[in-house]
């Protein structure tokens, strides 16, 4: 298609929109004759009138309707077209200031993070990793990665791993000395290691048994941190028994430091998100990263409990 066709194509839309030729040369920067023209070459190549013409209007007939819908559905297409080739080459770029969890972080994103600004070498990173949730509107901090769906309903969250959910999990050697609870319910006499988010202690716990019934458990140990990398190392030196993110404990998990435990009930959810106060920080690097670690989060297997 040439430059000029496919201007003949955007002015038959402008003249549609407009419901005058004057009106859509105007707004093209074009003559009358150039825009009248380039219809009459339409409707010759076409073999059909685009337009029903009178001293007073201009209005699109049966056959102009329904190729200027085709029309305006390609012009769309190109348009999107455009912009993803301008974002690959130009627009992948820029600092993002990038806040993270402590375990998530240091095991599992900061390799990521490595691997997609090799692919993006004009992106800069600051990252910050705490368990502290960043205030985005406060701090300088543009995105967080976060468990749990927000409260905030005014924040833009985009799903990374929506389907993630806890692992109960101890030590070969806190099993060997202690035994394995059978049932939610005996975890009251187990040493079981929480986590801490400000004054509050993350010590009920909840699981779902395979007929559906729903079990919450009050838990308590001999040690609470509130740093989720913390927690983890504490398990895996045999403390006690840990309710973690599969993510956070997959690699112990497939290398038999950690070991899952109740397989047969369904465990708390904690999706995944990825944070930003504004649609307008949804930048070509933000949304090239989203689409890098949600696949990065796809194929990132937590071993099958059972």
């Amino acid at each position: 298609m040439t430059a000029e066709r496919l201007e003949d194509l955007r002015l038959l839309v402008a003249a549609a929109d407009a419901g005058s030729f004057s009106q859509a040369a105007r707004d093209l920067d074009l003559t009358p004759a150039v825009a009248s023209a380039a219809i009459k070459r339409l409707e010759q190549a076409l073999g059909v009138r685009l337009f029903a013409r009178s001293t007073r209007s201009l209005r699109l007939t049966a056959d102009g309707e329904r190729y200027c819908e085709h029309v305006r559905q390609a012009l769309a297409a190109l348009q999107r077209g455009r912009q993803a080739v301008e974002q690959e080459h130009d627009g992948v770029a820029g600092t993002l200031s990038l806040s993270m969890p402590s375990d998530l972080g240091r095991h599992v994103l900061l390799p990521w993070l490595d691997a997609f600004q090799s692919e993006h070498p004009k992106v800069r990173l600051r990252v910050f990793i705490s368990d502290r949730l960043a205030d985005l509107y406060r701090q300088p901090v543009d995105l967080a990665i976060r468990y749990g769906t927000p409260d905030d309903s005014n924040m833009v969250a985009l799903p990374l791993a929506p389907h993630n959910r806890r692992v109960l999990c101890a030590a070969p050697a806190y099993i060997a000395r202690h035994g394995a609870p059978a049932t939610p319910q005996d975890l009251r006499a187990h040493n079981c290691l929480t986590f801490m988010l400000g004054d509050a202690v993350h010590d009920r716990w909840t699981f779902v048994s395979e007929e559906g019934r729903s079990t919450t458990v009050a838990v308590n140990g001999d040690r609470a941190g509130d740093d989720g990398d913390m927690v983890r190392r504490w398990a895996v030196q045999g403390a006690g028994i840990a309710y973690k993110s599969g993510f956070d404990v997959a690699a112990d998990l497939a290398a038999g430091r950690l070991l899952p435990l109740l397989p047969d009930y369904v465990t708390e959810s904690t999706p995944v998100y990825l944070l930003c106060v504004h649609r307008a920080s949804l930048s070509p690097a933000v949304r090239r990263l989203r689409d890098f670690l949600q696949a990065r989060f796809a194929h990132y297997g937590v071993p099958d409990a059972s």
